[in-house]
Parts: C-alpha cells; sequence; structure tokens
C-alpha cells in the first residue's frame, strides 16, 4: 500500500530561546528535520509532505532541491488543524504516516510496523512507557486493553496523570478515514486548539480498531523542546553511532568521547583515539588510526595512514600509509599522495605532495605542488601573497629544501636540486645543483647593546 508521510514542522520553539526555527536546530551536524526525513525516506513512500510555519523560508531553504512538499500552516490551531494542511489530494488508499520534525530519534523499523498496522485498516499509534511521563499525553484503555482514548495532560484529570504509557504523537491511518475524521475534530480542549490526538477517539466511535505500537526504548520518541533536550538527545546519537561503527569492526578506545556531526564511513581495522570530532562526509581506509583530539572535516583518508593526536584536517584527499601530525593542520585543497608525511606544527594549504615526501617541522606550504620523495626541511615557508594575488611554487621530484628556507612564488625548484639552509629563493633554480643565498656573516667587534633609558 502506497505510504504518504507528513511531517509536522511549524511550531516555534520558543523554548529553545534562539532566531533559528527549531526543526532547523543540528544534531549531530544536521538538522533536526534532516534525521527525520531520512528515517521516512527509508520507508520509500510515495510522496513527503512537510507542515512549515515559524521560519518557513529557512527551513525550505535548507531542503532546496529536495523531493519535498511544503505546505503553511499560517496560524497554529492545534496538531490536528496542521494535518488537515497537507491532507488536500492524498489519494484516500494510501497509509498516512504523521511524524513530527522535532522527534529525531525514531528509527525506520518502527515506522515500519506502525506502517504495516495501518495498512490492515487500522489507526497506530505510536507509545511507550515513562518513568516520567510529565507533559504528554495519556494512553487510555478500555476493560479488555483496547486504546480508547488519548487525553492531554492539561485536559487529564488526576487519576489519568499517573498513567505511565504516553502518547508520543506518531500516527499512521488509511488516508481517506484520517480525512473524515479531521473533517469532525472540534477544538473542546483547555488549550481551543484541533488535537489530532482526538481522531483515536473518533476511531474508536467508528469501530475502527485502534493499535498501539511499543517503541524500542523511551530514547528514540525524545522531542526536543528546549537545548538541554538536544544535548540529551545528542549523547543518544552519538552512543548510537558508536555503537554501529562497533559492529561494523571499528575499534573505539572510548565509545563515549567521538563525535560525529555528518557520515563517517570507516574500512576494516580502523582505530579511533578519544575526542575525535567527524564533521561533514568522512571516508576512513582499512587500518588507519586517527589520534585523540583531531577534527576531521570533508576528508578521504586511506589506508593505514596514522593521524597523531591534536590534528585539523579540512576537505582534504589523503592517501594510503601517509603520517600526519601531531599538530597539523590540513587547510582545504590539498592532496597528500602515498606515504607522504606532514610533521609536528606544519600548515598545508591547496597543495599536492608528492609520494613519498615530507614536509616534517614547523612549516607553511601554500599553493604548492611538491613532487616525489622531497624532504622539506624545518621551518621552510612557501611565500604564496604578494598582498594582491596568490601564485605557485613547483617543488620538482628528489629535491632537498634545507630548514629556514623561504621560497618566493612564482618559483620553480629543479628536480633533485638541493637548497641550502636560510636561502631566501626568489627565481627559479635549476636541476640537480647546490643553490645558497646567504649574506655574508659578520661579528662586530665592541658592540654593545642599546642600553634603557631611565
Amino acid at each position: 500500500m502506497p505510504v504518504t508521510v507528513i511531517i509536522l514542522a511549524a511550531g516555534q520553539g520558543k523554548r529553545m530561546r534562539s532566531d533559528l526555527p527549531k526543526v532547523l536546530h543540528p544534531l549531530a551536524g544536521r538538522p533536526l528535520l534532516h534525521h527525520v526525513l531520512t528515517s521516512a525516506t527509508a520507508l520509500k513512500p510515495r510522496e513527503i509532505r512537510v507542515v512549515h510555519g515559524h521560519g518557513g523560508g529557512q527551513v525550505q531553504a535548507a531542503f532546496l532541491g529536495q523531493p519535498i512538499g511544503w505546505y503553511h500552516q499560517a496560524v497554529q490551531k492545534g496538531t490536528g488543524h496542521a494535518v488537515q494542511q497537507a491532507l488536500p489530494k492524498i489519494p484516500p488508499g494510501d497509509v498516512v504516516l504523521i511524524l513530527y520534525g522535532d522527534v529525531p530519534l525514531v528509527q525506520p523499523a518502527t515506522l515500519k510496523k506502525l506502517v504495516a498496522r495501518a495498512a490492515k485498516g487500522q489507526v497506530a499509534v505510536l507509545t511507550t512507557g515513562m518513568a516520567n511521563p510529565t507533559g504528554y499525553g495519556r494512553i487510555l484503555r478500555g476493560e479488555r486493553g483496547a486504546v480508547v482514548a488519548i487525553v492531554e495532560e492539561k485536559d487529564a484529570t488526576p487519576q489519568q496523570r499517573q498513567i505511565s504509557e504516553i502518547n508520543t504523537g506518531l500516527i499512521a491511518c488509511p488516508a481517506g478515514k484520517l480525512a473524515r475524521w479531521i473533517g469532525r475534530l472540534k477544538p473542546n480542549n483547555a488549550q481551543k486548539e484541533y488535537y489530532l490526538t482526538d481522531v483515536i477517539g473518533l476511531a474508536v466511535k467508528d469501530k475502527v480498531p485502534v493499535a498501539a505500537v511499543a517503541a524500542e526504548s523511551e530514547d528514540e520518541v525524545l522531542g526536543i523542546n528546549d537545548k538541554a533536550q538536544l544535548a540529551a538527545a545528542e549523547r543518544i546519537l552519538r552512543r548510537r553511532l558508536a555503537g554501529q561503527l562497533m559492529a561494523a569492526g571499528v575499534t573505539l578506545t572510548d565509545p563515549e568521547r567521538i563525535d560525529i556531526r555528518g557520515e563517517l564511513v570507516c574500512g576494516r581495522d580502523v582505530v579511533i583515539e578519544p575526542d575525535v570530532i567527524f564533521e561533514g562526509v568522512v571516508h576512513i581506509g582499512d587500518g588507519a588510526r586517527i589520534g585523540a583530539f583531531t577534527l576531521i572535516r570533508n576528508t578521504l583518508i586511506g589506508a593505514g595512514t596514522v593521524v597523531h593526536p591534536h590534528c585539523l584536517l579540512e576537505d582534504g584527499l589523503i592517501g594510503p600509509r601517509c603520517e600526519i601530525g601531531p599538530y597539523a593542520r590540513m587547510r582545504p585543497g590539498v592532496e597528500l599522495a602515498e606515504g607522504a608525511k606532514l610533521g609536528n606544527f606544519v600548515e598545508v594549504k591547496r597543495s599536492v605532495i608528492g609520494r613519498g615526501s615530507k614536509v616534517n617541522h614547523l612549516s607553511y606550504i601554500g599553493d604548492a605542488t611538491i613532487g616525489e620523495q622531497v624532504n622539506v626541511g624545518a621551518g621552510t615557508i612557501t611565500c604564496n601573497y604578494d598582498g594582491t594575488n596568490k601564485h605557485r611554487t613547483v617543488i620538482g621530484d628528489g629535491a632537498f629544501i634545507g630548514s629556514g628556507v623561504e621560497l618566493v612564488a612564482p618559483v620553480e625548484i629543479g628536480a633533485g636540486a638541493t637548497i641550502g639552509a636560510g636561502a631566501t629563493i626568489t627565481r627559479s633554480t635549476p636541476a640537480g645543483q647546490l643553490t645558497i643565498e646567504r649574506g655574508k656573516q659578520l661579528s662586530i667587534p665592541g658592540w654593545k647593546r642599546p642600553v634603557k633609558r631611565p
């Protein structure tokens, strides 16, 4: 049976105390709504419809180009009213699955259970038991245990508030029946709103079975209403992702101390030390090791590569069996060929480092192409910026750059050339020769340092 997903994302989220619409607040580096859309897409629905309200322009812009139908709820009159905005022209034979943009941790397997029950003509409600159900609607059951109604906490009696089984808000229902019940909703409650939960009572009156589907855990249905709940969801998702990595064979030396803010794909026998942050899309090859306190963003890391602690790697391509750090920085646009090495306190930007080449200590390499088996000495700088434009440095295969060298671009160092320590190179140098540039060393007898005036 075809499925149409409706995601309610119109709330302002006042308790977030932010100008950012609630559903755009980041969870693991991606908007809350992104996580809901990902779970919904796993069902292969015929259509996904999002009801937006506060900050709707921002929300739509964040998902520009995605196959989403957008429906505006200009005035928030409750969840039933929100669903009503997105119901027109949904085929009556569809199953409608209603999700929330601020409930991001629900799993596709759980949603499939809801849809399966609704496909049999039932109304399926996702429920869970909570030790502290404050703030949630309660599930009311009849003498035989069947669900007969959902009562919101503000409308519940003291006795009903003692019920621990709560309504998560997620519902699946045949579209034709849902449209009929939505049209019969009345704002007869403390909030004077149209409650989607009142559909349950209408289904019972029409003798349509209501099935309660239990969530796997309370964590799965956590709603995000403030920054504390957002932080709690971050911890839950971090543990979930860490578990998936370890199940795939990744060694996490401390699973509680990894932060994945995007997509991380790892090969076999990868080792990740504590307090590593991954952002964007990161791929790590077999046998690689990532040192502690490192941030890696949108980077491909080859098999067998070792990243020592305290590195920052952004938008790069790292070949197999490279060695980086500690305290190295790869700015965007860097490519390291097989076996290349960036040592401690080295910064590289928009450069290609050839196979087996080494930039070991305290150097800056920018806008450069370095060939194979090149040694760059400590304190070397490519002077690539003239105050207006960037210029390129090219270093040929097998060259040896001494310590404390300044390469003033544009300049080319020939293959096999040797540059003496302390040189400032402003012109291209020939292949296979030693080039030295330094002033005559002088010692001045009798010279004294200036004395500070009293």
